[in-house]
């Protein structure tokens, strides 16, 4: 029973005296590790030439990105005000508190530097990084779920996970590996399917799609997750800032979807020096 097995779970994966390695952390790793080797894949079938140095620069900026990102975006979203009393606690990466919209934005603004140091597009870098982006999504829900954080309402369906601490004896959805399945499994499995197709579909295809599907599964997933307890529910009984911030993705994806469509550019790497005198 996922009861008993989550009960066995330690967020600490190795300790030694005061050291600790967090499965969080690796999570993060693999998520990086993962999503570059997919990169490097798709890269190589849609003959964008990426080379060490360019690889490298793209890498960078994405865990800058990612890491910057998703803190800012959880003290901004999610803080409720307590940051602004505690600005020493903003940069307090151990102590938790990561936002996937904050993480989204500062990718993106990473790529925009990317882009500009590699002269590779902009969004051909956003469609690479969107195939091998939910891979990373995946590890950090399955990590959410050893954290025993970010758990779903309560539940009597068979699967229901008794969390404890904060979330109470009561049976609860896990929400986290729902999350895992739908923003990390099949987001991956359409993106990668798709990608496989000749020749690659236009410029902003995948990173559209990404949006798209995120952004709606992440929207439907928030109906049985429970809302931040310092927020609650800013609407009613139902909206909550998980909500309220994937409605622009839903719209953003369709948006660059009706413009890869419209548009019809071609995924372009770096320029063939070798041709120019």
């Amino acid at each position: 029973m996922l009861n008993d097995i989550y009960q066995m779970l330690d967020p600490v994966a190795l300790a030694i005296g005061p050291f600790q390695i967090r499965w969080y952390g690796l999570a993060y790793v693999a998520g990086f590790i993962c999503a570059a080797v997919v990169l490097l894949d798709v890269s190589r079938r849609w003959r964008v030439r990426v080379g060490e140095d360019a690889f490298f620069t793209i890498v960078i900026c994405v865990v800058i990105g990612v890491i910057l990102g998703g803190r800012l975006g959880y003290v901004l979203f999610y803080g409720d005000g307590y940051y602004l009393q505690h600005p020493d606690q903003i940069l307090a990466f151990n102590k938790g508190g990561m936002s996937f919209h904050g993480g989204l934005i500062g990718v993106l603004l990473g790529g925009v530097v990317a882009s500009k140091i590699t002269h590779i597009p902009f969004l051909t870098l956003a469609d690479m990084g969107a195939v091998g982006g939910a891979i990373g999504l995946f590890f950090g829900r399955c990590a959410n779920f050893v954290n025993g954080e970010l758990w779903g309402a309560p539940t009597d369906l068979p699967w229901g996970v008794v969390f404890g601490g904060a979330a109470g004896s009561m049976p609860r959805h896990p929400s986290q590996l729902y999350e895992a399945l739908l923003e990390g499994v099949v987001i991956f499995c359409v993106l990668y399917a798709l990608s496989r197709k000749n020749p690659p579909r236009p410029r902003g295809t995948f990173i559209g799609l990404f949006l798209a599907m995120y952004g709606t599964f992440r929207f439907l997933v928030e109906f049985i997750r429970e809302p931040d307890a310092q927020l609650g529910y800013l609407w009613g009984d139902w909206l909550t800032m998980g909500q309220l911030l994937s409605v622009p993705l839903i719209i953003a994806g369709v948006a660059l979807l009706i413009y890869a469509v419209t548009m019809k550019l071609p995924q372009e790497g770096l320029p063939d020096m070798s041709q120019k005198k």
